[in-house]
């Protein structure tokens, strides 16, 4: 049907171990935080929970009135400390470049603090078409409605659950907190192993959809 090819086609990616592995810069800025603040913070468990807002991390190691203002603090050491550490995922520019290729757009949804998620892109020279920060699970649908987003990566099951709250496809890589079992229960349409299977597969979805 020809309307739907005119329509370009938008992939909305999340960030943090999706397109990026944030885990190192993360983990740093965690470190520094205990530091700052002398609160024991055990960093390497806060990193095998990447994807949830930060207020649902910080409320384990600081009382509830203090998050917020640990949040300011936390994203304002943020760049100093997480940003040079962090690399990209495996095959992250290539899956961008694959949408382009399709004359797509990709853009970035995720919980992560806006500016910070742009410092990360820019660091890694990742050219994302928006980056919208600031929205986590059924949230991220909001940002993927509003640029019509047919298709949402992500690797945790709230990923999952904003792809289907936006009527998107979801498509879940099993880079990050969640295994491939628990995408699915999820509700993923699809599961790769990691981004580097995105371009295969959406050549095949573009083919499927002719």
């Amino acid at each position: 049907m020809a309307h739907m090819t005119s329509r370009a086609l938008t992939v909305g990616f999340d960030l943090d171990m999706t397109l990026i592995d944030s885990r190192p810069g993360i983990h740093a800025c965690y470190r520094a935080l205990s530091a700052r603040t002398g609160t024991y913070i055990d960093a390497d468990l806060a990193i095998t929970r990447l994807g949830p807002p930060l207020a649902d991390e910080l409320v384990h190691w600081f009382p509830a009135e203090q998050v917020e203002a640990m949040a300011d603090v936390y994203r304002e050491m943020y760049p100093t400390h997480a940003i040079a550490p962090t690399p990209a995922m495996a095959g992250a520019r290539e899956a961008i470049a694959a949408v382009r290729a399709a004359g797509g757009r990709a853009i970035v949804v995720t919980a992560k603090y806006e500016p910070n998620a742009k410092l990360h892109l820019s660091h890694l020279g990742i050219d994302a078409d928006a980056v919208i920060g600031g929205l986590w699970a059924e949230g991220k649908a909001e940002a993927l409605r509003e640029y019509g987003s047919a298709v949402y990566v992500g690797d945790h099951t709230g990923d999952v659950r904003g792809a289907r709250s936006a009527d998107a496809l979801s498509v879940a890589v099993a880079t990050g907190p969640c295994d491939a079992d628990e995408l699915r229960a999820a509700g993923a349409d699809v599961v790769l192993k990691d981004l580097t299977e995105f371009p295969g597969w959406l050549a095949g979805h573009r083919g499927a959809r002719r």
